[in-house]
C-alpha cells in the first residue's frame, strides 16, 4: 500500500497548491509585511490541516516559548521540515532559504513570498541575507534557520553547524529558540522522494538561549552550546550510533 499512500500524498498537495496559488499570486501584489504575514496564516493553517489529512499530523512538546522575538534553530532531516515548522513554530516567521526552490515553477512563486533567500555559494547573496534577516527581526517576524545548512546524512544527530544564525542573534541581541524535529525522517526519508509514511511529526520545544550582551566573538561558545543541548535532547527520543 505504501507506493498507493505515496501518491496520496503527493497528489492532495499538488492539488492543494494549485487551487491556493491564485488568492497566493492576488495577496502577493501588496508586496508589504501585511501580505507576507496574510500568506504565512494561509499556509500556515493549510499545513496544519494538510498534515492531519495525510496522517501525520503534528505533535507539540515540552513549554510553548513565552512571547516575544526569536531566531528559530531546528534540525534538518527531512523534506517534510520546511512543512513541519510552519504549524509548530507558535508565531509568524520567514526562513532563511535556498535560492535555487524559487525556481521551481508554482512553488517557487510561493516559496520566495515569505522567505530569505541566499544563494550561499555567493558571498554577497549571504552577507545581505543577514542584513535583511537582521531587519525581519527587528521590524517584522521571528527568522527560523535549519543551521545545519543541509539535510544531516550522517548516523549522528546533528551535523556541523554554521555560524549565521548565531551571529544573527548576537548582533540583533535577540534570543535563540532551540526545537528539534524529531520523526520527519521517518515521514519521508530524504534520499528518495518516494519514501512517504505516515505517522506522527513530534516538535519539541526547548528553552530560549539569551544572548543579551554577547558579541561576536562569542560565537563559537554559542554555537556550542545549542548545538550540545539540541544533540542533548535529541538523544532522548532517538537511538544514534
Amino acid at each position: 500500500m505504501q507506493p498507493f499512500y505515496t501518491a496520496w500524498v503527493l497528489l492532495s498537495f499538488v492539488i492543494s497548491l494549485l487551487i491556493a496559488f491564485p488568492f497566493f499570486a492576488l495577496i502577493s501584489i501588496g508586496n508589504n509585511i501585511a501580505a507576507r504575514r496574510a500568506i504565512y496564516t494561509i499556509i500556515r493553517y493549510w499545513a496544519e490541516a494538510w498534515l492531519w489529512l495525510i496522517a501525520m499530523p503534528v505533535k507539540r512538546m515540552g513549554a510553548k516559548p513565552p512571547k516575544g522575538r526569536y531566531v528559530v534553530v531546528a534540525n534538518h532531516i527531512s523534506y517534510m521540515d520546511t512543512l513541519v515548522i510552519f504549524p509548530a513554530i507558535p508565531a509568524y516567521f520567514r526562513a532563511l532559504g535556498k535560492k535555487e526552490i524559487s525556481k521551481i515553477p508554482v512553488l517557487g512563486f510561493v516559496y520566495k513570498q515569505i522567505v530569505v533567500l541566499v544563494d550561499r555559494s555567493k558571498a554577497s547573496s549571504r552577507t545581505k541575507s543577514m542584513r535583511l534577516m537582521w531587519r525581519v527581526l527587528k521590524h517584522e517576524a521571528n527568522i527560523a534557520i535549519f543551521p545545519e545548512g543541509t539535510f544531516n546524512e550522517s548516523p549522528a544527530p546533528l551535523k556541523d553547524f554554521y555560524d549565521g544564525a548565531f551571529r544573527l542573534a548576537i548582533n540583533a541581541q535577540t534570543p535563540i529558540l532551540p526545537m528539534i524535529l524529531v520523526d520527519t525522517v521517518d515521514r519521508w526519508y530524504y534520499s528518495h522522494w518516494w519514501k512517504l509514511w505516515p505517522g506522527r511529526n513530534r516538535v519539541v520545544y526547548m528553552q530560549p538561549v539569551e544572548v543579551a550582551g554577547l558579541h561576536l566573538a562569542d560565537v563559537p561558545a554559542l554555537k556550542l552550546k545549542i548545538y550540545q543541548q539540541m544533540e542533548t535532547e535529541l538523544r532522548k527520543y532517538r537511538h544514534y550510533e
